[in-house]
Parts: structure tokens; C-alpha cells; sequence
């Protein structure tokens, strides 16, 4: 993953419940599977930066993605640095996908999305959602880029 701006969707698991405050949006009830975190990174350092800053544990809390952060782990990433934002079209995309439910109103605040967090009992596919955006995805495990600190 380079340090070029772009749109990632990034794959986290959790492994039990739980019930975290989200900000001023609410609670959020967390379930055992995976989570899809869809977003853009088009500031300073692009998608590398910013999936690095969601897989710090600390961390002064700004979007949503970082409540989460605090029970789910990172797993890997799927980006891809073409330079228009795809976190919309790639947002319906799994709104759409089987076995895939949204949690309305998370990390869409800003657009008309109905949701930027998917989840799902079972680990999601890169290939599944490749097809699904009609696109080039690439991928990167998290495990040597997820940090404690």
C-alpha cells in the first residue's frame, strides 16, 4: 500500500459482544464476525496513512471507525488508489452482497449513504467484493501494521 491518495475498505473481527458509545451518534451494538469499514483518504499520506492511524489502539477519537477500533481488530485491508472517491459506490456495493448488513447511519454522516459499516458472520471476500465494485482491488494483511500504541 502506497502513500497515494484513494478509497480502502477495511476488514476487522471481533470475537465477542459488546455495547460501545459512538460519539454523539449513539451505541453501538457489536456482534462476533466481521466488520467492513469503507472510507477515503484523499489528505496527506493517503490511504497508508490513514489505515495506519485506524490500527493504532490510541488515538484521539474522530470518526466513528475509532469506537469500533477499541473492540474489533484489523485484519486486512482492500484499497484502491485510483484517484475519484469509491467509497460511495463501494458502499452500496455491500449494501447489496448477501449475508451483508449495514449498520444505518455509521461513518456516513457527511453524504447520503445509508452506511459506511458492514457486518457479516463470516469472513468476507476479496474476490466476492471485487466483483461486486466492478473494479481493481488490491489487498494488504494488517498484521504487520497493527499497533498498540
Amino acid at each position: 500500500m502506497e502513500s497515494k491518495p484513494g478509497t480502502y475498505a477495511l476488514v476487522l473481527q471481533s470475537q465477542s459482544n459488546a455495547s460501545v458509545q459512538v460519539g454523539r451518534w449513539g451505541r453501538l451494538e457489536i456482534e462476533p464476525g466481521y466488520y467492513v469499514y469503507v472510507g477515503s483518504a484523499f489528505g496527506p499520506g493517503g490511504v497508508s496513512a490513514r489505515v495506519r492511524r485506524h490500527c493504532r489502539k490510541t488515538k484521539k477519537k474522530h470518526w466513528h471507525i475509532d469506537y469500533l477500533r477499541d473492540t474489533a481488530t484489523p485484519l486486512v485491508v482492500w484499497y484502491s488508489h485510483t484517484p475519484i472517491r469509491l467509497e460511495h459506490p463501494w458502499a452500496l456495493a455491500l449494501t447489496k452482497m448477501a449475508g451483508t448488513t449495514p449498520v444505518v447511519g455509521f461513518g456516513c454522516s457527511d453524504c447520503g449513504c445509508d452506511a459506511h459499516l458492514f457486518h457479516t458472520r463470516t469472513e468476507p471476500s476479496l474476490s466476492r467484493f471485487g466483483r461486486a465494485v466492478r473494479g481493481s482491488v488490491r489487498s494488504q494483511t494488517l498484521g504487520t501494521v497493527v499497533r498498540n500504541d
